[in-house]
């Protein structure tokens, strides 16, 4: 199963908007965002709900819908990041992948439309990965966050703009690939540019990528200045990277699936030489966490 552009099928409501759906007064709404309650991403300090995923949720809470769930589709959700799309596809696992960004795999998980859900989404309150927001959506279910690696992240720039773009800062009247709402990539690059005190709007954005190695592609051929992005994609295309943070890239997996062969035979191959090899030749990677027990539900 592989990725398609449906940026224009696309809608996220504002506050205002789900309110109204929902007939709720709008302070409601917030309370219910910062529960984790219903799905929401925050942009630029704007609440925005992706409403595909909102209308998932009202599904699940209708009454009479407490029914024997039917089997989970064996598909991997979630972030995409390239050691984990070759570990899939090394391991012969034979899982299939739909990898649109953190916050619609733990939506779609949520909805079980798959076995497990790559994430990387940063908790500012906390200072946290990953756990509270699966803590919020998950708990009391027969779910499990694995880790999977910690990540070296910063600025992918052109090699000719090295000594130019040092931080955040320099993105100022620069070209930049950014990522869709809702990836984890994005919503913790906005969360840095407000730590900044940088507004979003001096930096010139291009259209959004919905994959690391589609924004990284953006760099390496001239479209874009920068772009926030993994090291070890940069080092694929020989491209400059200011490194900004390390963060933890973890799995969010169905314990019946985890049992099954299919996901058995991919968390073996999380051990194994082969995998710490390639791991290691990839500059930005740390899997020392692989397989790890991060929140259990």
């Amino acid at each position: 199963m592989t990725n398609t552009d449906t940026s224009s099928a696309e809608r996220y409501l504002t506050v205002p908007e789900l309110a109204a759906l929902l007939r709720i007064k709008e302070r409601k709404v917030y309370d219910l965002a910062a529960t984790g309650a219903v799905p929401c991403s925050k942009v630029t300090g704007k609440l925005l709900f992706p409403e595909q995923a909102v209308r998932r949720w009202l599904e699940r809470g209708q009454s009479g819908s407490a029914q024997p769930h039917a089997p989970r589709p064996t598909v991997f959700l979630g972030s995409h990041d390239p050691l984990l799309d070759w570990a899939l596809r090394q391991s012969e696992c034979g899982i299939p992948t739909y990898f649109d960004g953190s916050q619609d795999g733990l939506d779609r998980f949520v909805a079980r439309e798959g076995i497990a859900a790559a994430l990387h989404m940063f908790d500012a309150a906390s200072g946290s990965w990953n756990v509270p927001a699966v803590d919020a959506a998950l708990s009391g279910t027969a779910t499990v966050l694995l880790g999977f690696a910690k990540r070296t992240r910063g600025l992918v720039v052109k090699p000719g703009m090295a000594s130019e773009i040092s931080g955040l800062a320099d993105l100022s009247g620069r070209t930049m690939t950014p990522r869709q709402v809702g990836a984890g990539t994005q919503t913790l690059f906005d969360h840095l540019l407000r730590e900044a005190d940088i507004l979003p709007e001096t930096i010139r954005m291009r259209p959004v990528a919905r994959s690391e190695a589609d924004a990284v592609l953006d760099v390496a051929t001239g479209t874009a200045d920068a772009t926030f992005g993994l090291e070890a994609l940069a080092a694929q295309h020989n491209l400059g990277f200011v490194t900004l943070i390390e963060e933890h890239f973890d799995l969010v997996v169905s314990r019946r699936a985890y049992f099954a062969p299919p996901m058995q035979r991919f968390m073996a191959f999380l051990s194994s030489r082969e995998f710490a090899a390639h791991a290691a030749a990839l500059k930005g990677y740390d899997v020392s966490v692989a397989g790890t027990v991060r929140w259990n539900g």
